[in-house]
């Protein structure tokens, strides 16, 4: 489901920053919508990640029930599954639930 494009300087390492503070997927445990913002930084090298494609993709984890630290790493090993970055992290921060908020932060490759 997610799609790329040839990344036009692949020479060179440059920054590219997804935000969607729109993310939702579902408590594994109860059943009740989890909202957060998921932000993506990644260092293409010669892929990178079209845009449309991710929003659906992200879109689509509106009915799966997951807990925050596998929506998260899934996220992250489906990214690397298509574009080969050089360094990719995503970060999901999942809004209050039960007075906690919850920050987790999934990397891979060297941190540019």
């Amino acid at each position: 489901m997610l799609e790329t494009f040839p990344n036009p300087r692949p020479e060179r390492p440059y920054l590219i920053e997804f935000d969607c503070p729109e993310f939702t997927c579902v408590c594994p445990r109860t059943g009740q919508p989890d909202f957060a913002r998921i932000e993506i930084r990644y260092v293409p090298a010669e892929r990178c990640v079209e845009l449309k494609s991710l929003k659906v993709y992200l879109w689509s984890y509106r009915d799966v029930g997951a807990f925050h630290e596998a929506v998260t790493n899934r996220i992250l090993d489906d990214l690397v599954a298509c574009c080969a970055p050089r360094f990719l992290e995503v970060r999901g921060l999942f809004n209050v639930r039960g007075g906690i908020t919850t920050t987790v932060t999934a990397t891979h490759g060297a941190r540019p």
